[in-house]
């Protein structure tokens, strides 16, 4: 994931690596203290998804193994 330009009060967003490379689908992560947020980097003031650390390592370890 890679860091975009951010003021220090802001939330760090990484977008995914795995986004596409024509920019049509990108999805940018952020780490909180009480998880993880995710959005979709072209809307960035629309809807936020927020779990949990737990919730988000099992995500990473069930698609990391569907490769």
């Amino acid at each position: 994931m890679s860091v975009g330009s951010q003021s220090a009060t802001e939330r760090l967003w990484f977008k995914s690596s795995y986004s596409g490379g024509n920019t049509t689908e990108c999805v940018e992560a952020a780490f909180v203290p009480f998880g993880i947020r995710v959005r979709d980097s072209k809307q960035p003031g629309q809807r936020v998804l927020t779990v949990s650390a737990e919730a988000w390592t099992n995500f990473l370890v069930a698609t990391s193994s569907t490769r």
